[in-house]
């Protein structure tokens, strides 16, 4: 065994020398100098820190991606620095095996083996293509360029470069596990809804929130251009919006044919509850920060909504509903929770903005987990202690506790997740359990799906949140699953 390693090992080193002997003879070109420079401009991973900077100005997939290479080059760093450079030190390259002009001026002294600047170019390069892969061809040039420059350089044998991409595309590939990939395509549907095709925004009454966005959509202007012929309610801080919006249909009458928004998920909600008890259709335009019943539905697009409108395009889609003590149905179109949740969802709103959604979570999460105190509750009879407790509108993906998603809009089921607080070291089993991606094996961490959920509160009142606005204080919340209330413009391709 011993002999035939070193047969091998012996094979590895002739063919390092050689290619090295051959780059090395490369004869010189106005390429040198950036080689030398790009390979500079990647130490301690500026370079990809400066790009993920920059793709995280856009929303959606570029953000994403830079989040998940950030993510990525974190643990292809620690990989390759902490375990793989101790457990296998090799020596470097020969200063004289190149040309001078090539040498870098302060040459790494720690081994060879593995390639960090490889290892982390392929985690950046790889996950950003898992999230955009358009973004994904435009970044691997450079990336392949960085592992290349490595050896160009002198300060690193071809299979440290080699070994190094492979451990850091693997790595990044596996964040799969604890951050799964949302699916391009739309939450599915089986009912198609009848509603009027309304041309140029004729008898659509639309209320827009001004304060709602990031700026980059500009709802006022886009409904004027869009649908020249709407009416438009604006937001007021000092009054009551549903109340004002009642108040315009009931002076309008017949001549409301469908209700638009503008806003975020909480605006959003108030007017899919009008629209529901008014049984007219809704059309949704993403003028908020997350827009996450937009992305789900599939109508994130506003020229898409239009067209739904103009076609007279629509589905039906669930309701999520809950009745706090003896007070009405509070209607949601996302997610509903007790306890430490409404805490945890302030705090991700605040921190979202600076840090992005995934690490804003995680911060978020750890704060509460911390400083709450666990509800002492009956679900549905059975008593539990719970530190969390979720209810979303449709069973959401992935499973664990990062909900994001919705394959289906119409399952007529509550997705229905929380953390236990009655067994030992329960918050920290919970987040070795998340951080590890075993919540699925956990006993500290429940996850049921339910047509309804009765939920009593022993103790003080607490607050219910839905759709990220914290609602009513009470102790008892009647959660209840409304299969296809309410009808969203959509387009058909979606």
């Amino acid at each position: 065994m011993q002999q035939w390693l070193r047969k091998i090992t012996g094979k590895v080193d002739g063919a390092d020398r050689e290619l090295a002997r051959r780059s090395a003879a490369l004869p010189a070109t106005v390429a040198d100098p950036g080689l030398k420079a790009l390979s500079t401009a990647a130490n301690h991973s500026l370079l990809w820190l400066s790009v993920a900077g920059g793709l995280s100005t856009r929303k959606g997939a570029p953000r994403r991606a830079a989040l998940r290479g950030l993510a990525a080059i974190a643990a292809a760093s620690a990989t390759t620095n902490l375990l793989g450079k101790p457990l296998f030190p090799r020596r470097r390259p020969a200063a004289h095996l190149v040309p001078r002009h090539r040498r870098l001026s302060d040459p790494p002294r720690s081994s060879s083996f593995p390639s960090g600047h490889a290892a982390s170019a392929a985690a950046f390069a790889t996950a950003v293509a898992m999230e955009s892969p358009a973004l994904g061809l435009a970044v691997a040039p450079v990336a392949a360029a960085v592992g290349y420059s490595r050896v160009h350089t002198g300060v690193h044998w071809p299979t440290d470069v080699l070994c190094g991409t492979a451990i850091g595309a693997g790595l990044a590939w596996a964040t799969r596990r604890w951050w799964p990939l949302r699916p391009d395509a739309p939450a599915a549907v089986r009912h198609p809804a009848e509603v009027p095709a309304l041309h140029d925004g004729e008898g659509v009454l639309v209320l827009i929130n001004p304060g709602s966005g990031d700026g980059t959509f500009d709802p006022e202007h886009w409904v004027h251009t869009r649908w020249p012929a709407a009416k438009v309610v604006y937001t007021d801080p000092d009054a009551d919006v549903l109340t004002e919006l009642e108040a315009t249909l009931d002076r309008e009458g017949d001549s409301v044919r469908a209700l638009g928004v503008a806003g975020g998920d909480g605006t959003v909600a108030t007017v899919a509850a009008l629209a529901t008890r008014r049984k007219i259709p809704l059309a949704v335009l993403s003028a908020g920060t997350l827009n996450h019943f937009a992305r789900d539905a599939g109508v994130d697009d506003s020229d898409s909504v239009a067209e739904a409108v103009d076609q007279g395009s629509a589905v039906r889609v669930d309701l999520g509903g809950v009745a706090v003590d003896d007070r009405p149905t509070r209607w949601f179109l996302n997610t509903a929770s007790l306890g430490g949740y409404p805490d945890m969802v302030r705090f991700r709103e605040k921190w979202t903005g600076h840090w992005g959604k995934w690490p804003a979570g995680a911060a978020a999460l750890a704060r509460v987990l911390y400083e709450s105190s666990p509800l002492d509750v009956d679900l549905n009879g059975v008593r539990r202690r719970v530190w969390i407790l979720f209810v979303g509108n449709g069973s959401y993906a992935p499973r664990g506790f990062a909900p994001s998603w919705r394959p289906r809009l119409d399952n007529g089921l509550l997705d229905v997740r929380y953390v236990r607080a009655d067994t030992r070291w329960s918050r920290m089993r919970f987040v070795v359990a998340a951080m590890t991606g075993a919540l699925h094996r956990s006993h500290t961490y429940v996850e049921r799906d339910h047509r309804f959920l009765d939920v009593v509160v022993h103790g003080p009142a607490v607050a219910v949140a839905t759709d990220g606005e914290v609602g009513p204080r009470g102790n008892r919340f009647a959660f209840t699953a409304h299969a296809d209330m309410l009808s969203v413009y959509r387009p058909e391709r979606a």
